[in-house]
C-alpha cells in the first residue's frame, strides 16, 4: 500500500528485498498528478496497485536516471496512463516509447526544478520544490538506516553502485543551494523534515577543506 508521507505526497513500495532494501516511486500531486520514476519491468502491477490505492491518477512520468529500478517500468506505465513523459538529456532508455521531453539542469517541470547531481549515473537529477519545501533526491543520498545508522540521517548513496563516488559527493554541495525541508529517497527511509540542515551537516562537516586535497 501506499504511504502519504507528505500532503500529497504518496511514496510508492514496488518491491522489498530480503535484506529490507526498499525500491519505490513517488506519486505528487503537482500542478498535475506527477509520477517521479517507475519501478523495475516486474514490479510494475505493484506500482498499479499503489496508484490506485490513492485519489490520483497521473499524467505525468519524469524520470531521475536510467537504473533499471527506475526506469523498467516506463513503457507499461505509459501505455497504462498514456503518460506525457521527461527523460534527463543524458539518459540512454531501450524503450519502445520515445520521451516526450528531454530535460536538463535548471529546466521546470511543473512545481519542480532539474537539479543535475552526476556521481551516481552521468544523467542522474534530483528535482525541487522550494514552494512547497520538497527535494525529489533520487540516489544522490539513501537513508541512512538502509546502511544500519538511525532514521532521520543522509547519506550518499553506496559506491558500489556509483560511477564515480568522488563526483556523486561532491555534487551534493548542488542540493544546498536550493531550499527544502523534506528529502525523499528511494533506499532506507526518507527525512520529512529538517532533511537541508542534516544535508548541511553531513557536507560541511567541521574542519571540511575548501577544495578536495585528493
Amino acid at each position: 500500500m501506499p504511504t502519504e508521507i507528505l500532503p500529497g505526497v504518496h511514496d510508492i513500495t514496488v518491491r522489498a528485498d530480503e535484506n529490507g532494501r526498499r525500491y519505490r516511486a513517488y506519486l505528487i500531486d503537482d500542478d498535475v498528478p506527477t509520477l517521479f520514476d517507475a519501478g523495475f519491468a516486474d514490479t510494475t502491477d505493484a506500482l498499479f496497485e499503489g496508484v490506485a490505492a490513492t485519489d490520483l491518477e497521473p499524467e505525468r512520468l519524469v524520470l531521475t536516471h536510467a537504473d533499471p529500478d527506475h526506469v523498467g517500468g516506463f513503457d507499461a506505465a505509459v501505455d497504462r496512463y498514456d503518460l506525457e513523459t521527461y527523460v534527463p538529456e543524458g539518459s540512454d532508455l531501450d524503450v519502445e516509447h520515445e520521451p516526450d521531453r528531454r530535460y536538463g539542469d535548471g529546466d521546470r517541470i511543473g512545481g519542480f526544478e532539474a537539479v543535475h547531481v552526476p556521481g551516481h549515473r552521468h544523467d542522474h537529477h534530483a528535482l525541487v520544490d522550494e514552494e512547497r519545501g520538497v527535494l525529489v533526491a533520487a540516489d544522490a543520498v539513501s537513508g541512512a538506516d538502509l546502511r544500519g545508522f538511525p532514521e532521520g540521517y543522509l547519506l550518499p548513496h553506496a559506491a558500489v553502485y556509483a560511477e564515480d563516488l568522488k563526483e556523486a559527493e561532491l555534487s551534493l554541495d548542488r542540493l544546498l543551494e536550493y531550499e527544502f525541508d523534506a528529502a525523499l529517497v528511494y533506499h532506507g527511509t526518507s527525512v520529512t523534515e529538517g532533511a537541508w540542515d542534516v544535508l548541511d551537516r553531513y557536507v560541511n562537516f567541521p574542519g571540511r577543506p575548501d577544495e578536495p586535497v585528493k
